[in-house]
């Protein structure tokens, strides 16, 4: 089976300005979590999401870096990251409008994914649950920067 997914947004190399404030990036990237969560579980789902994002949206991880001693470092995302968290409630009210935003790029977590210790039972359990029961613990967005901060407004910095 093949999965269509819409073309992530992605920093073109002339855009790339990692002696710029984060802020002056085109693009936006959020982390939504559900701070119901117990600890662990929030922290695996907000790593879980941000793993899917650097992987998909080209031109985030700024180049590798040495400390003084020479010790390498690899690079990590030059336009910044914020986290955030809320209701689950609220966090499903952000992934339905993310959805149906232009140029929003949205990876998620749903319960399912913490529930299940085998991939394909995780894959097989998506495939049957309808979007409204997704239970999802953890969002990340990214997108035009207004769009963005639009979608996460009022929401708490964790």
């Amino acid at each position: 089976m093949t999965i269509e997914h819409p073309t992530p947004p992605a920093f073109a190399v002339d855009e790339i300005e990692t002696g710029e404030s984060t802020r002056s990036a085109r693009l936006k990237w959020a982390i939504v979590v559900d701070t119901a969560l117990p600890p662990g579980r929030m922290v695996n789902a907000v790593a879980c999401v941000a793993s899917a994002t650097g992987v998909a949206i080209g031109g985030l991880e700024g180049p590798d870096g040495t400390d003084a001693s020479g010790q390498a470092h690899p690079g990590l995302p030059w336009a910044g990251c914020t986290v955030l968290g809320t209701t689950a409630e609220r966090l499903e009210n952000v992934r339905t409008k993310a959805i149906a935003a232009d140029g929003v790029w949205l990876a998620d977590m749903p319960l399912s994914a913490q529930t299940t210790r085998v991939y394909d039972d995780y894959l097989a359990t998506l495939a049957e649950t309808a979007p409204a029961d997704l239970a999802v613990c953890a969002l990340s967005v990214v997108g035009p920067r207004a769009t963005v901060d639009a979608l996460v407004k009022k929401l708490r910095l964790l």
